[in-house]
């Protein structure tokens, strides 16, 4: 962060040695004043509009630097919301100010795209036996696709959204996934539980701490999506949801003509109707007050979650994947999700 930050009281030939040493990354100062409070950025136009203004190199930066900066406040949570609009503006370096304006941190959009202040769990303990023989010596999330283990396509994902709270639940072959998890991954120090029995799809996120009036995403480990992390989270925030689960389009094509009947009559006749429904991807946002009910001893699948808050008059929630949506789950899917990946490499290596 240091390298970023530049007392206002310097020389703008200070600012052009220190702008071109940041070269590579993103180059824009931080102008600070003598109490360490921001005060406005520089950037090299910002500079060279100044000499062509008359400025010599000795002028101070205070003098030729962009006073109507965009900037977060440090919160918890942060506005992630506005972090969006900052980002959609093209700015790329965003300060957060605590309350006497003084830089706590810098967030670069292209590394960190934003900062949801949740924490996330992702399931790796199934044995995966569709996928048999590859599942037979190791875990389905430590599978190879386009050289990459498949769980950590969703750790660098969680990475990039600014999510770094997260844990991995296991069981079978667990000491391959916490041996795997023993250096960071994507910047991210990863935290392993063992379950001592089978949990069922949420119920291990009762092994977890979980932070009062906060909020988890909980996912399957073995799943490749595309999905928005960011809009996920806006939707269940802007609904108040107890509960918002990622949801893919599930066709049914019937190739019969079905009978609408009223008792013994015939009403009307559909001719091979299709039928379409939100089948549940296996991604979740969860209030950690409904976590904490959890016990880490019993089973409790995430159908039995929803249908208890259902029960009880909580919002539950649903929100469509728009984009890429593969759930390993046999050797169709997984030779589907190797062209796939193989696809996406050549075409970013062209792009090169």
């Amino acid at each position: 962060m240091e390298k970023h930050l530049m007392n206002q009281s310097a020389t703008l030939l200070e600012a052009l040695n220190r702008l071109n040493r940041l070269s590579g990354s993103v180059m824009t100062l931080l102008i600070v004043n003598d109490s360490g409070a921001m005060v406005g950025t520089l950037t090299d136009g910002d500079a060279r509009r100044g000499l062509l203004a008359g400025r010599s190199i000795d002028t101070p930066v205070e003098e030729v630097m962009h006073r109507q900066f965009k900037w977060l406040a440090d919160n918890h949570p942060l506005d992630v919301g506005r972090l969006r609009e900052i980002r959609e503006m093209g700015i790329r370096l965003v300060p957060v100010l605590d309350e006497n304006h003084h830089v706590v941190r810098i967030i670069d959009t292209r590394v960190t795209s934003t900062v949801l202040p949740v924490s996330a769990i992702l399931m790796a303990g199934g044995r995966g036996e569709r996928l048999r023989p590859l599942t037979l010596d190791t875990p389905k999330p430590l599978l190879q696709i386009g050289g990459k283990a498949i769980i950590d396509y969703n750790i660098e994902a969680l990475a990039s959204v600014g999510i770094d709270d997260i844990t991995v639940t296991t069981n079978y072959l667990a000491e391959q996934i916490h041996e795997h998890f023993a250096h960071p991954i994507a910047g991210v120090k990863v935290q392993c539980i063992r379950e001592k029995q089978y949990l069922g799809t949420v119920g291990s996120a009762g092994l977890v701490t979980h932070r009062p009036g906060g909020t988890t995403l909980l996912m399957n480990s073995d799943l490749l999506t595309t999905i928005s992390f960011e809009d996920f989270y806006l939707k269940h925030t802007a609904t108040g949801a107890d509960i918002t689960v990622a949801v893919v389009p599930y066709n049914v094509s019937v190739p019969y003509a079905i009978l609408e009947t009223d008792n013994q009559r015939v009403i009307s006749l559909s001719e091979k109707p299709s039928y379409s429904y939100y089948a549940n991807a296996g991604i979740y946002l969860i209030n950690n007050a409904l976590l904490e009910r959890l016990d880490g001893t019993t089973r409790v699948d995430a159908t039995d979650l929803m249908e208890q808050a259902i029960k009880e008059g909580r919002l539950v929630t649903y929100f469509p994947i728009n984009g890429t949506w593969i759930d390993i789950g046999n050797p169709v899917d997984f030779n589907h999700a190797r062209e796939l990946m193989t696809h996406h490499n050549r075409l970013s290596e062209n792009n090169r």
